[in-house]
């Protein structure tokens, strides 16, 4: 497991680098505040913490955000590759982002189409 001061590649920032801030931090923050509440993680989420886990890995800045990320995969009892393992399978299952799973309509639209008060 990496410790919580490294970055997600398991090497650690020189303390010489200038940091940045990310362009998408304010919605990523909400995103990973939300991925640590979760106990039991959906596909979604397990997708969501690869894609910022990547998107994260070697970023010069943001270190809460990448702590956190390491601390999500602490708490689903996960590693890096693990969680990659898993979004492989996830994907290649046929997961696409934000696509619901369609519920199965129960009777048809004829009984109540089409009524009168006669």
């Amino acid at each position: 497991m990496l410790e919580g001061n490294q970055v997600l590649n398991g090497t650690g920032m020189g303390e010489s680098e200038e940091l940045q801030a990310h362009p998408l931090y304010a919605s990523d923050r909400n995103l990973v505040d939300r991925l640590l509440a979760l106990t039991v993680p959906a596909d979604q989420d397990l997708v969501d913490l690869a894609r910022l886990a990547m998107r994260y890995d070697g970023f010069p800045g943001a270190r809460d955000l990448q702590d956190d990320l390491v601390k999500t995969l602490r708490l689903w009892g996960l590693n890096r590759d693990e969680l990659h393992r898993r979004t492989r399978t996830i994907w290649a299952a046929g997961f696409r982002p934000g696509a619901l799973v369609a519920q199965e309509a129960v009777g048809s639209g004829f009984d109540t189409a089409d009524q009168t008060n006669d």
